[in-house]
């Protein structure tokens, strides 16, 4: 059965029709400037689309919460939540078949990132059996797969970024359809942009904009100028779903709306001006102790309160309280688990996202669900797994020295330092440029010797090169030194330094 979603009308006037099951396979990007009707053609989408096929609205700005109260879908508010619950509730979200707005309204572009990602992360790993078709719609895609590193961390970046690969690279065996739509085309990741058969252009601009929408269209560079000339709510589609040739069209109203409109002038207010100095410039209240927020909502209710017509829940069994011996061996496993995780040849170059979705699966099998650290706890064992650190070692008194001066760096550095800290106190050679960038999770020796700069600056280490070009590194005021090591050698020969 052929599902037809009416979008609108052509130029010419006639329906423009998309098709549904043609769309779950090939995926679609929208381009458009601000004001252009971007997020208003998401909205018809996802508004005649709801009936048919699950979905879920990445949503940075809460334009879409309104979906909620219109269509059923459950708001969740990212800034109530943990990465790794909001993970879970991607999981679920997907069993239970609930349509979704991960709403990231107030928080920092980091934040974002990162809770888009671990969201999209558990929409992705989902059991096989739990493969449903579903519209995974991201406004302001070029926020979550920038082109370039912007001011947000490195590995905040390398997080979503992976995630919105996953979804539009490998997302559509999995029934994951990503719709994917960007105010800058120039902006947005490549590989995430080309795996979009389905194009629906928009009023752009910029020289570099135009030029890539009309490579997408397959139209001329001359003809790249008439996209400056369309109105608000005018398209130029194409693709598989859409039409075969490049084909103008206007988008057809919605039902619903976004809280904050489109401003419109509006008269100022009549007031003296000794009345608005005494108004502005007042004393401002005193200073209250804000309030504790609220425990976060268990998602799992929400999802199943959502569900409760069609689904019957039976309540989760309480564990019996853990004795310290046992909690101590369960943690012992846990280690164990870190451990086998790493011991594949590829862990030292997969994002953290990766490795923990792996570690958690691993856990559960184990039966170690109730003791699994969040991914916060987790980068912290995978620093300290990195560096070959032990919970004995980690206790000490001198690493505890260590751990304070490791927080003087950024975290993706912080298990350099103590690598080379752990060689140092043992008397081993200086870990080989393949160990440093492995341990940073790199392929590039060129990087490697640039962080070994960088902590240096830092007035962290010492290096030093003796007259056969081997290297020593010596700590700052511990007086621990590495021995001589060659920094060109294999990372296999760097084997007392294995996790």
């Amino acid at each position: 059965m052929t599902v037809a979603i009416e979008m609108g009308h052509t130029t010419a006037g006639a329906p423009a029709a998309l098709d549904l099951e043609e769309l779950l396979a090939t995926r679609l990007l929208v381009q458009g400037n601000s004001g252009s009707g971007k997020s208003h053609l998401l909205r018809r989408l996802l508004e005649q689309s709801a009936p048919w096929v699950q979905q879920t609205i990445i949503d940075p700005e809460g334009d879409f919460v309104s979906l909620g109260d219109r269509f059923g879908h459950l708001v969740i508010d990212a800034e109530e939540h943990t990465e790794r619950g909001l993970q879970s509730a991607g999981e679920r979200a997907r069993i239970h078949r609930v349509s979704t707005v991960l709403n990231l309204e107030g928080l920092d572009a980091e934040n974002q990132m990162r809770r888009a990602a671990a969201f999209l992360g558990g929409l992705f790993e989902v059991a096989r059996d739990h493969w449903y078709p579903m519209l995974v719609v991201v406004d302001e895609a070029q926020l979550f797969a920038p082109a370039v590193a912007g001011e947000v961390s490195d590995e905040a970046r390398k997080l979503s970024l992976g995630a919105m690969t996953n979804l539009m690279c490998r997302g559509r065996k999995r029934g994951l359809a990503g719709i994917i739509a960007t105010q800058r085309l120039a902006k947005l990741a490549k590989n995430v942009a080309a795996e979009a058969s389905n194009f629906l252009m928009g009023r752009t601009f910029l020289d570099i904009d135009m030029a890539r929408a009309a490579d997408l269209l397959g139209m001329e560079r001359r003809q790249a100028e008439a996209f400056r000339d369309l109105e608000r709510g005018q398209f130029m589609a194409l693709g598989p779903a859409l039409s075969r040739r490049p084909l103008g069209l206007r988008i057809g109203p919605t039902e619903t709306s976004p809280r904050n409109g489109t401003p419109r002038l509006m008269p100022l207010p009549e007031a003296a001006l000794e009345d608005a100095r005494a108004i502005i410039l007042a004393a401002p209240p005193p200073e209250t102790v804000r309030p504790q927020r609220r425990s976060s909502p268990d998602l799992l209710d929400q999802l199943m309160a959502a569900k409760s017509a069609a689904l019957e829940i039976r309540p989760e069994a309480v564990e019996p309280p853990i004795s310290a011996e046992d909690l101590a061996e369960r943690r012992e496993r846990v280690d164990r688990v870190l451990r086998a995780v790493l011991a594949q040849p590829d862990a030292g170059f997969r994002v953290i996202g990766v490795l923990y979705q792996e570690f958690v699966v691993r856990c559960r099998i184990e039966g170690l669900a109730s003791v699994v650290p969040d991914l916060p706890e987790f980068r912290r064992m995978l620093t300290r797994a990195r560096a070959g650190l032990g919970s004995d070692m980690a206790g000490d008194d001198a690493w505890q020295d260590v751990s304070v001066r490791a927080s003087l760096l950024p975290e993706d550095m912080q298990g350099v330092f103590m690598m080379i800290a752990r060689a140092a106190k043992e008397g081993w050679p200086c870990p080989s440029d393949a160990a440093i960038a492995r341990a940073y999770g790199s392929h590039s020796l060129r990087r490697a010797r640039r962080l070994l700069t960088y902590i240096e600056e830092q007035g962290l280490i010492v290096c030093q090169l003796d007259g056969v070009g081997r290297r020593t590194v010596t700590l700052v005021e511990l007086a621990w030194a590495t021995a001589p090591g060659d920094p060109n050698a294999e990372e296999a020969e760097q084997g007392s330094l294995a996790v």
